[in-house]
């Protein structure tokens, strides 16, 4: 499906009204933010699996559900979804055969030089004090991965003490969900 797909099928969506089915506020009805990956797999198997309907959650999304350092965007979603939105539960959800687990950097700059990004680019990156394998390495395990953005989490300076902090991995051929870490 290419963009004028969607745009036409939007037209229809919309005047159609089959929005209204979907009207809520802004506040998650399940004062939860869950942070998860950008997976394809997981547009609706994730929802369906957790019974999420729409208005429930704030989803915040990226590649391997990573949070690596303590002010990136994916934190500050998560700190307004807390102050700002209501949310008192965070939950972080990886999902077994994670792309990011097998990034191969030197292969990744191979990619981008391939598809008409200079080396010359990439190493004013380099020379710019950006550690280009910091920043585009995987995981070795998604469950350590999950723990890890768990913990940076929990221990963030700005998360009020009361709010709950959860770890899952989700099978995206079944929708099982595994515990990695309960807050209680």
């Amino acid at each position: 499906m290419h963009l004028e797909d969607m745009l036409a099928y939007n037209k229809r969506f919309v005047e159609g009204k089959e929005y209204e089915k979907y009207l809520t506020d802004s506040i998650p009805n399940k004062r939860m933010v869950i942070f998860t990956c950008m997976e394809s797999r997981l547009v609706e198997l994730l929802h369906r699996a957790l019974n999420i309907q729409n208005g429930d959650v704030k989803m915040v999304k990226n590649a391997g559900a990573i949070i690596r350092k303590p002010f990136d965007s994916i934190m500050k979603s998560i700190l307004v979804a807390i102050f700002e939105l209501q949310a008192d539960e965070v939950v972080v959800i990886g999902h077994h055969d994670c792309g990011m687990s097998r990034v191969d950097t030197t292969a990744l700059k191979s990619k981008m030089m391939e598809k008409g990004i200079h080396e010359s680019t990439i190493q004013t990156i380099e020379h710019a004090g950006i550690d280009f394998e910091e920043e585009f390495h995987g995981f070795d395990t998604v469950e350590e991965s999950v723990q890890q953005s768990v913990n940076l989490i929990r221990k963030h300076p700005l998360l009020p003490p009361h709010v709950k902090v959860h770890g899952l991995v989700i099978d995206p051929h079944t929708g099982k969900l595994d515990i990695v870490q309960k807050d209680s």
